[in-house]
């Protein structure tokens, strides 16, 4: 219950006498970003499970009731002030036992447009009506990054589609076109572990190892029976460097790792600690024999100067080297021994400018493995200025729209007469879906319900997954990846 901003410690003071439940909608309600129109619902599902399941159990239910009041007492009477709040509504929760609460959300995986509530909270007992909104804080800091990531991947996986659909044989994988390499680049190891989930909604290849454990505890998946995530070995800087201090040449690492390291393992090798270019034209065919004769695929990795440039030039190389065949598609696919690969700078304008010059000239998108870095999880380059990603990229928040005093249903809402994108719902919300003619769903809702109403309207996809410690409803990856892609995963 230390999860707040300090307000939130005294707002159950401040609310109607008589007030006995109150409803809150977490809401997208404006986009900073012009290519997007819509996000990713995702992130509910973790949140659940490690804070109002996991950590409420270990971090307050299951402790000392006096040492729960004394901890929460403590801070707040030395930094807020011992008359400025009441502790007794903390007493009654920690005696109640379980956290009474009630969401009510759309399914993850869902495209979900602007103004569309996404989900929504509500006390359960009739004494903790100022409960949904204390937590709103805690929710909105935890929330907002996975649905992010979650639509950054998609964002991709919408470029491959696109150009993998034009240039690839169908049965090439899209799932396996680009990966994640963001993991160094984020804000801490949680901010990592769920940016990696998001992305692993649209993609399998990601460097983020931890990604697995937190999609495994929270997603219902097992890496061991099922694709959840990727890796691939390769090379680094270190790696490279410390052998040429050796060697006095790169050529001697790359031969012992194509035929004593990895025989039988495809691996990339970072090419660029000293000159890629040196690499590719003067080493490789003196490796020739050995790369033909590896068993995998061979990707040469450069790491600096103009990805795009690098990429495509490389792509080029290899086939005057090495060869390749024609697609039914008409366009040229290396040999499978040799690809090219681009780490993390690709940006959406680089993956997309990279898949176009391929094509342009012949040649299959599939031929390149392209890097998404921190960079592109955290912001995006529009007409030239760069967009920083953040809770306020879709304005998301949550706000409460319906109370019920003594009982009796309050519909509730802001207007503001300056910024009309904050105007909030009123009352309870039903969201639906209706049919385009060219049968794409789109996402609406309706709001002035009281809360049984939109609870029971047979056409309302907020569904109850949460209520009073334990989770009604769960989804795996498997269903996520389904909802979000059409089942075309």
């Amino acid at each position: 219950m230390l999860l707040i901003d300090f307000y939130k410690a005294v707002h159950a003071e401040m609310l109607p006498h008589g007030i006995t439940k109150s409803v809150s909608y977490f809401t997208p309600r404006m986009s900073r970003v012009e290519m997007w129109n819509s996000v990713v619902m995702f992130g509910l599902q973790g949140f659940i499970k490690t804070y109002l399941i996991e950590y409420f159990n270990d971090e307050f239910f299951g402790k000392p009731f006096d040492d729960v009041i004394a901890d929460y007492k403590r801070i707040m009477d030395a930094t807020l002030g011992k008359n400025a709040y009441k502790i007794d509504k903390i007493e009654k929760l920690h005696q109640l036992g379980y956290l009474p609460i009630e969401i009510v959300a759309l399914p993850e995986g869902m495209l979900v447009p602007m103004h569309v509530p996404m989900f929504g909270i509500t006390n359960t007992h009739p004494d903790f009506a100022w409960l949904p909104q204390s937590l709103e804080s805690l929710i909105s800091a935890e929330m907002w990054h996975p649905m992010l990531a979650a639509t950054v991947g998609h964002t991709y996986r919408e470029i491959v589609n696109k150009y993998y659909g034009l240039t690839c044989d169908d049965s090439v994988p899209r799932a396996r076109a680009l990966g994640a390499f963001d993991f160094r680049g984020e804000e801490c190891l949680q901010s990592a572990e769920k940016a990696g989930a998001g992305w692993c909604l649209s993609f399998l290849n990601t460097a983020t190892v931890p990604t697995i454990p937190y999609l495994e505890a929270n997603y219902n998946c097992d890496c061991t029976k099922e694709p959840v995530a990727f890796g691939s070995p390769s090379t680094e800087h270190s790696v490279m460097c410390s052998n040429y201090a050796v060697d006095g040449d790169e050529e001697t690492l790359l031969r012992r790792l194509l035929t004593e390291i990895y025989p039988n393992t495809s691996f990339s090798a970072v090419l660029d600690s000293y000159d890629y270019w040196n690499v590719i034209d003067n080493i490789l065919p003196k490796l020739k024999e050995e790369i033909l004769a590896h068993n995998g695929c061979m990707l040469m990795r450069g790491d600096s100067g103009d990805c795009v440039e690098v990429v495509t030039q490389t792509v080029f190389k290899l086939w005057d080297m090495f060869g390749g065949t024609v697609n039914s598609k008409g366009y040229k696919v290396l040999n499978p021994h040799v690809k090219a690969i681009y780490g993390d700078s690709i940006t959406i304008q680089r993956c997309e400018k990279i898949y176009q010059i391929l094509m342009e000239n012949g040649f299959a998108c599939s031929n390149v493995a392209l890097g998404v870095g921190s960079f592109s999880f955290q912001c995006v380059e529009e007409d030239g200025i760069l967009k920083p990603f953040t809770r306020d990229t879709f304005s998301s928040c949550i706000k409460a729209t319906y109370c019920e005093i003594n009982g009796n249903p309050v519909p509730i809402f802001k207007n503001p007469k300056d910024g009309g994108f904050k105007k909030s719902q009123k009352g309870c919300c039903v969201v639906y879906s209706t049919t385009k003619a060219d049968f794409v769903s789109e996402l609406h809702y309706k709001d002035e319900f009281t809360w049984e109403e939109a609870l029971n309207h047979e056409l309302n996809l907020l569904q109850p997954i949460f209520r009073d410690g334990h989770m009604l409803k769960e989804q795996n990856l498997a269903e996520i990846r389904n909802i979000l892609h059409g089942g075309k995963f």
